[in-house]
């Protein structure tokens, strides 16, 4: 009695933003769609990055507004957390959503193998993949297997022990202390959470700024907001090693030692798609990511890439768009990917939202460009909801009026920085962009306010 081969059009490794959409994108085009994925639904994002974060983040929201409600005339006694409680919520979600995703595939009849697949071995005609007890056959091929997260070789951290977001959101107490090695996004976002819950927070960030290749004065004002909060920042500084005492660092002033009761590793990220049968195509790489062209192609035939795999943007909304390109591609639309208009996103408080080019950029490509900018106080519902709360919205604009690039700094800039979006990505210059009307009163008018900066 031989095996029975299962057939499918389409063949998509990993279940993340970019494996979902793309299977569920190509499942109602028509097309029969096998996905597989080892683990949850959904990804790191769904299970332990962005929506656990971001529920957390929305507790701590909470619990310093109902702190600060002596400013808008309110006021409590008695105001506690319970982080075990915060942490059941967040589990709770994920859960929800997760059983969300499983329906719109089983709507969409896209077969889900909660294994990892291995590519056995390709031909002119198909890819074979088994997932240990099954043989299955595709025409096509998407690679959407993410990312891990990067364990710098720092001498003595085998010998220590240390939380990775995954760690960290697992955790159902907050650290009395935590030291945090990275200023990025996942850091600065964790640096808040604790922050907000009384937990004494330092970050140790190896570039001048935080939050790296992010609007330099949008990063400096969010660092300083949180240093007047208690955040300490360690920043050109460079862990040298793990001992006993604790963290050793190297900067300008020396070696030191900083102590504290957890450690939060955040230096990034990077493609993970080794292991899995995948070498045998001989894909061409991009730095550590596969290399694709403006449909998503890699360099072998009927194989595609989307999300942190290739290595560019890793965001789950930069992979849900590739992964609609993919797809669109295998049914014959036309379709291309752009990163022109990628909006980016820090879940802090206060919020910022970028998209587009930034002033370093723009200088280092000698590219001439006028800045707008304004206070976000110029936004009436801003103050009303922001009682001694700043911040600032700019425009960056080209010598014909287009956007080039926009920084927002204010909750809760992450809602309307799609509008700029849409500017830059439809190349609709200024003057034409401010005769839209916004409804009033909105903080999304402080785009408008800006053009007439």
């Amino acid at each position: 009695m031989h095996e029975e081969i299962k057939n499918f059009d389409i063949a998509v490794l990993g279940g993340g933003p970019a494996g979902y959409t793309a299977a569920e994108r190509a499942a109602s085009g028509g097309m029969s769609v096998v996905l597989f994925e080892k683990n949850a639904l959904g990804g790191v994002c769904l299970n332990e990055g962005c929506i656990p974060t971001k529920t957390l983040l929305y507790s701590a929201k909470l619990y310093k507004q109902f702190q600060n409600g002596a400013k808008y005339g309110i006021s409590g006694e008695n105001i506690a957390f319970d982080y075990s409680k915060i942490a059941a919520r967040k589990t709770k979600i994920v859960r929800k959503l997760v059983a969300g995703i499983k329906s719109r595939m089983n709507e969409h009849d896209v077969t889900v193998i909660n294994k990892e697949a291995k590519l056995e071995n390709v031909n002119a005609s198909f890819f074979t993949l088994s997932d240990e007890t099954e043989t299955y056959r595709a025409r096509n091929m998407i690679i959407c297997t993410g990312s891990e997260t990067v364990v710098p070789p720092i001498p003595g951290i085998e010998n220590h022990e240390y939380w990775t977001s995954r760690e960290a959101l697992a955790s159902k107490e907050i650290p009395s202390s935590i030291l945090i090695i990275g200023g990025g996004v996942i850091g600065m976002e964790f640096a808040a959470l604790y922050n907000s819950f009384g937990c004494d927070v330092t970050v140790i960030e190896a570039l001048p700024e935080i939050l790296g290749n992010a609007d330099a004065e949008t990063a400096a004002f969010l660092r300083e907001e949180y240093a007047k909060r208690g955040v300490k920042f360690y920043l050109n500084s460079f862990v040298t090693a793990f001992t006993e005492q604790g963290v050793e660092i190297k900067n300008n002033d020396g070696i030191q030692t900083l102590t504290s009761e957890k450690i939060l590793l955040s230096v990034g990220r990077r493609p993970r798609w080794n292991g899995i049968g995948l070498e045998q195509l001989h894909l061409e790489t991009s730095g550590k990511g596969i290399r694709v062209n403006e449909n998503m192609q890699t360099s072998y035939p009927h194989v595609y890439a989307c999300g942190d795999v290739t290595g560019f943007s890793l965001l789950a909304h930069t992979a849900a768009r590739e992964a609609e390109v993919a797809v669109n591609h295998l049914l014959g639309k036309n379709d291309t990917m752009s990163y022109n208009a990628i909006p980016s996103v820090v879940y802090t408080q206060p919020e910022i939202a970028s998209i587009g080019r930034t002033e370093k950029e723009l200088s280092e490509k000698g590219i001439e460009y006028k800045t707008l900018k304004l206070s976000m106080n110029y936004s009436g519902r801003f103050v009303a909801e922001n009682e001694g709360g700043n911040g600032f919205c700019k425009l960056l604009v080209d010598a014909d009026g287009l956007l080039l690039g926009v920084h927002i700094i204010g909750t809760p800039a992450s809602e309307f920085i799609v509008a700029a979006g849409m500017a830059i990505d439809r190349k609709i210059p200024i003057n034409e962009w401010k005769k839209t009307i916004f409804p009033h009163p909105t903080v999304a008018e402080i785009l408008k306010e800006c053009m007439f900066a």
